[in-house]
This record gives structure tokens, sequence and C-alpha cells, in this order.
């Protein structure tokens, strides 16, 4: 009772909290501003070929366009491009069009760009995936084989659905040529493909209710199509689920690359390919760590930083710390995006924001 009373006062919370950026703590040389802190419920960010930043939202039911008109790094004009949709989270650009997640259905907005002031009425490209709302909002991005990797997340805490759930999939941009990806993963709202490799990398949110440090969320790597990442037989690699792991074995399954600690959230996750942060952060991964809602002293509220040698980690650091300050959060990161000019976007659905990252080394 006590974890569900603290989740619905999560809920309860006002759909922005007031930014504090002088609460923020980054590695020296690095710098934070607000982007634009008009976008209730910032999720997922996708960028436009003219340079349109998109966002999806989890509880407006809005997909916001905001743009930089005079290049100065801060969004000048926050549009809403369509309203009234099921937690439209996750958006993704492609081809002058950009897609929007809604729980059961994709959509897509045609040649958005041309039309932010008279945006076209979103159309289906695919409306066969699962009707649950729990973990039904979706990260979306599109991946080097031009395919759109769409997650469906376990419509529960822990069950087993066999392969209809906790799985990522992939579908032509038309919706066309539906197929599965990876199994075994609760929930996965970020992933990303690693440069060089081509490989895809991807968040995935622990189960709950094993008490405050089980099990760990975990950044996974997929060397293979239909790889099994152990969900909801095995957690975190190496522990066995009380109920559903009975007669199983974690190395059936693949093992995570890296536990990122239990509750955390960790969400949108970008390698990032830029060169205005130093050497050392290139094609390192960024993540956003959304932060815990059912543990006795929160954890994540953080943005981090794991640097890679191949599939190996190197080190996992904080990138921006301060979100929240003796246990009240003001901001939860919820995605990261890099600019061209090689800065970085940072959604926060708590404050209603997204922040710009820069660094000049001083």
């Amino acid at each position: 009772m006590r974890m569900l009373a603290a989740f619905l006062a999560l809920l309860a919370l006002p759909a922005s909290a007031a930014v504090r950026l002088d609460q923020l703590t980054l590695p020296p040389g690095f710098h934070i501003a607000v982007y634009s802190d008009q976008v209730p419920n910032a999720r997922e960010i996708a960028l436009g070929a003219k340079g349109t930043v998109f966002v999806g939202s989890n509880d407006a039911g809005k997909v916001y366009a905001l743009t930089d008109s005079n290049g100065d790094g801060v969004a000048d004009r926050v549009r809403v491009i369509a309203s009234g949709l099921q937690l439209p989270v996750g958006v993704a650009f492609k081809d002058g069009d950009l897609y929007v997640s809604a729980v059961s259905r994709i959509l897509v907005l045609r040649d958005i760009e041309n039309h932010l002031d008279d945006p076209p009425a979103p159309a289906v490209v695919n409306g066969a995936f699962p009707t649950e709302t729990h973990h039904g909002w979706k990260f979306i991005a599109f991946g080097p084989d031009g395919k759109l990797y769409v997650p469906i997340g376990a419509p529960c805490n822990v069950c087993d659905r066999g392969k209809a759930y906790a799985k990522i999939t992939r579908m032509n941009a038309d919706g066309s040529g539906l197929e599965d990806v990876a199994y075994g993963i609760r929930n996965s709202v970020g992933f990303d493909w690693q440069p060089g490799t081509g490989r895809l990398w991807f968040t995935s949110n622990g189960r709950d209710l094993m008490g405050d440090d089980m099990p760990s969320d975990t950044l996974n790597e997929v060397t293979r199509t239909g790889q099994h990442f152990g969900f909801p037989y095995c957690h975190q690699g190496d522990t066995l689920d009380p109920e559903f792991g009975k007669g199983k074995s974690c190395s059936d399954y693949r093992a995570p690359v890296l536990k990122l600690g239990a509750h955390v959230a960790s969400l949108g996750m970008r390698f990032y390919t830029g060169h205005q942060f130093p050497a050392r952060y290139r094609d390192a991964i960024i993540v956003a760590e959304h932060g815990s809602w059912n543990r006795t002293k929160k954890s994540g509220y953080r943005v981090m930083t794991v640097r890679l040698k191949g599939d190996k980690v190197l080190s996992y650091e904080p990138l921006i710390t301060g979100f929240m300050k003796d246990e009240k959060a003001w901001g939860r990161p919820a995605d990261v995006q890099m600019l061209p000019d090689g800065s970085l976007l940072v959604s926060d659905d708590l404050a209603g924001a997204v922040y710009r990252v820069t660094y000049d080394g001083t």
C-alpha cells in the first residue's frame, strides 16, 4: 500500500514544476540553459531536417514543435501540432514526416516542417499494437536499416505473456513487415545504435516489489535478432524471479552490459557523436534517468554518461545531477537528443521543459 500511495502521489503532481537550474551540477566546462519551459510533460525528442525540435508528451495528449528562428539556442516559438492523442510519448522523424506513438497506434504527420502552422491530421501507419496502457507508451526510433523500431512493454509489473509482450519490434515506414527483434524486455523507453558496429543498445526498466535495491535497471546490447534478455524469469542478468524463475537459469538469457541501479527509471538514451563535448564523450552513451517512485530513498533523477570501449564499459558517471533535493524532486529527465552543433537537449516531464547542455571548457 505504501508503494501504491507513493505512485498515486506522483501522478497528482502538477503538470509542471518550477525550473531550478541553479540546483543542477555538471562537470567543469559544461553549462545548462532552458531551451523552452513551455512543453508540459515533455518526453521523447526528435529533430527535423530543417531544425525543428519535436517533443512527445505523456499526459497532455499533445505533440509539440519547437523552433529557434534566430539560432541563439533558445526556442522562440512552441506550437502544438497534434492533440487529443493517447499518451503520444514517442516521436521519430524520417523523410519529412513525423511518426508518433499513441499506445496501440503508430501515426504519421506528413511533410510536417512545411505545415507547422497548419499541421495535417495524423494518419494511422499501424494500428495493431496492444491497447494496454500499463507500459503501453512507447519510445520509437528509426534504425540504420530504415525501419521503425517500436517496443511493446509488459502489461504488468511482472507476468508471463509469452512472446506477445516484453519485446522490441520493427516495421517498414509504411507499417508493413512488422517483426520481432528481441524478447524478455520488461519495458524499454530508450534505444540507439552504436556508431561503428550499428548494433542496437537499449535501456530497460526492472520490475517493482522486490525491495529498494533489487533488481537493477539495465543497459543492453542486441548482438543478433531473436535474443532473449530474461524477463520475467531472470532479472539484471543474475537474479531469478521469485515466482516466474522457478526451473529457469539466468545463463540461458542474454546478460546486460551494465546494471544502472535499482528503480532509477532509465529512459531515453543516445550515443553522443558530436564534437562540441570533450573527446572522452565521443561515442559514449548519454542516459536520462527519470527517477524512482517506489523506493524508500529516491534514486535516479539525473543524466548519466556511459563510456565504452567496444562493448566493454569503461565508466558510468554523472553528467547532470540536482533534479531533487532533500528527497523532493523538481525535475525528471526523460530523454536526450544531440543537436547538429554538438550541444545536447534534455527533456524534463515534471518541469515541463527542455534544456540545452553546452560545453566551452570554461
